[in-house]
């Protein structure tokens, strides 16, 4: 997957920056195997500027990009699940669409910061508001959100139109927080709607590949990086990461709010399937 967002945010990259993620994308076995100096000067560049590619990845530096570089040569090496053909039978589908699926969450788990996801929950428990921000299938994703997090007793709401999200965003203050969803992050309407919450002082909680203009504007990145040109699924793996982050924050807070909060979701909970049955017995 590292490689992939090398691919896909290579034209955001400088001059040099780009010599060495050709470097990289042209061997990068070769890559994890050697040091720093190496790389610059296969590169033809400076060390500085590796360690400037590194960073504008979203890695604190060389150290950091070569592990996650390592990790993912070796994901792929345990077997990258195959792509969807026009001539699968339905067992090749549920085979390839399920490891696709299984493989996605096991790279998520591997590489989701836990420290990431406490500073995201510290800030999610103490906001007064919470939007949550998306466009696309980002926007059913932030949907979900919307109604899994307004059981959490913090008002929240969600909005995947980008016109009503700017008007929302202007309205935002200290103590509010947006969680801005995107596969790419680097939509210009959505871009533009977290700027105008930032500078009215509300918090930003990123679900976005690192080194994008997105993650560049988050209090809190939570990064997820996903393929986009390995075929047309992939972005169905993508929104199953961005479901599990999700649960995990919905979770989280739930968990954060204490006792007495979770025993008035058991009783919401309870009054509902109450209502249910009274409704299923109106209907026969």
């Amino acid at each position: 997957m590292l490689l992939e967002s090398i691919r896909t945010q290579f034209d955001a990259l400088s001059k040099s920056e780009k010599k060495v993620a050709l470097a990289i994308l042209a061997h990068p076995e070769a890559t994890v195997a050697e040091n720093i100096t190496a790389l610059a000067k296969n590169a033809q560049v400076s060390e500085p500027t590796v360690v400037r590619f590194c960073r504008s990845l979203g890695y604190e530096g060389w150290h950091a990009f070569k592990l996650k570089l390592a990790q993912n040569i070796a994901l792929a090496m345990s077997g990258t699940p195959e792509s969807p053909t026009q001539d699968d039978l339905a067992s090749d589908l549920i085979n390839k669409i399920c490891s696709r699926s299984i493989h996605t969450l096991l790279d998520l788990r591997n590489h989701l910061k836990p420290d990431v996801i406490q500073r995201a929950l510290d800030i999610l428990a103490q906001s007064n508001k919470i939007e949550f921000y998306g466009q696309g299938s980002s926007g059913i994703v932030a949907a979900d959100a919307q109604h899994k997090f307004f059981r959490s007793g913090v008002p929240t709401v969600a909005y995947a139109d980008p016109h009503i999200h700017s008007i929302a965003a202007t309205l935002l203050k200290e103590g509010d927080t947006v969680v801005a969803i995107s596969q790419r992050g680097n939509s210009t309407s959505l871009l533009r709607s977290v700027e105008l919450a930032r500078k009215g002082g509300a918090s930003i909680i990123a679900l976005a590949p690192n080194g994008t203009p997105l993650a560049a504007l988050a209090t809190v990145l939570i990064p997820i990086d996903i393929s986009f040109n390995v075929d047309p699924y992939t972005p169905i793996s993508a929104r199953l990461a961005h479901l599990v982050v999700i649960d995990i924050l919905a979770v989280g807070l739930a968990l954060k709010r204490g006792p007495e909060f979770r025993q008035k979701m058991r009783g919401a909970q309870q009054a509902l399937q109450e209502f249910e049955i009274r409704f299923d017995s109106f209907v026969n």
